[in-house]
């Protein structure tokens, strides 16, 4: 996986998934963690972002998705358990399957990797603003109608 540390920080490439479905965001979170994010992890060299969106969901939710267009490319700056993080971050919309299991939107569900316990739950996209989603700049655009393509630029740090 494309994660290294130089300089006293962690470099990483990540791709996320942007699942829209009636109104609603697929969010998830890891135990103990105090914010949310778009599900996803990080490419591995030689691996097409696309190409981990659908690995990814096979490995945490047992789906096979269909990854569609590429919305954001995002530059995100952020502490991490005392540690600073430069990640480049590509967002694609992703859509599941008509009829999979994870369409409910009345529950949460559990993610299927036996060394991470994530937790999946919809949120609808009106609320995002109230969810502490990271990175920060994603609640107005997840709201943004149409759904446009950018390039955001995320400091937490200086």
């Amino acid at each position: 996986m494309i994660s290294v540390h130089l300089h006293g920080q962690r470099f990483q490439v990540r791709a996320a998934a942007v699942i829209l479905h009636a109104g609603c965001a697929l969010l998830h979170r890891a135990p103990g963690d105090g914010y949310w994010a778009l599900p996803g992890g990080r490419v591995e060299v030689g691996e097409e972002a696309s190409a981990t969106i659908v690995r990814e969901m096979r490995e945490e939710l047992g789906e096979e998705v269909e990854c569609g267009r590429l919305l954001h490319v995002a530059e995100n700056f952020f502490d991490l358990a005392g540690r600073r993080n430069h990640e480049i971050g590509f967002y694609f919309l992703v859509s599941l399957p008509e009829d999979s299991p994870h369409l409910d939107k009345a529950r949460s569900y559990r993610g299927i990797e036996s060394h991470l316990d994530l937790e999946f739950r919809w949120f609808p996209i009106t609320e995002l603003a109230a969810v502490n989603l990271r990175p920060t700049f994603l609640p107005a655009s997840l709201a943004a109608d149409p759904l446009v393509f950018s390039h955001a630029i995320q400091r937490e740090y200086p």
